[in-house]
């Protein structure tokens, strides 16, 4: 039982690519309304707009945040956010 299907799958294959750019509009939404979330949830909003984001004003923006509600310091947050050091 390893043929093939005839049919499409019903669920559509997404790229790698599509899926950060799912989850960044996910977390951008997030950000656009942080009353409605819980503060965990846009914690590691920020975090993602942060990591994924091509947008130095959002990027500063999302530090903002993670600046605000991390209660780590600045220094942790920058070195989880940007891993290499933020070398590509």
């Amino acid at each position: 039982m390893t043929s093939l299907l005839s049919h499409p799958p019903a669920i559509p294959t997404s790229t790698t690519a599509d899926w950060m750019h799912d989850r960044l509009t996910e977390a951008r939404g997030v950000l656009a309304d942080t009353a409605q979330h819980p503060e965990s949830l846009v914690i590691l909003a920020a975090r993602v707009v942060v990591g994924q984001t091509d947008d130095a004003v959002e990027c500063s923006d999302a530090l903002e945040v993670l600046r605000l509600l991390d209660r780590r310091p600045l220094h942790a947050i920058a070195a989880a956010a940007f891993p290499k050091g933020g070398a590509a």
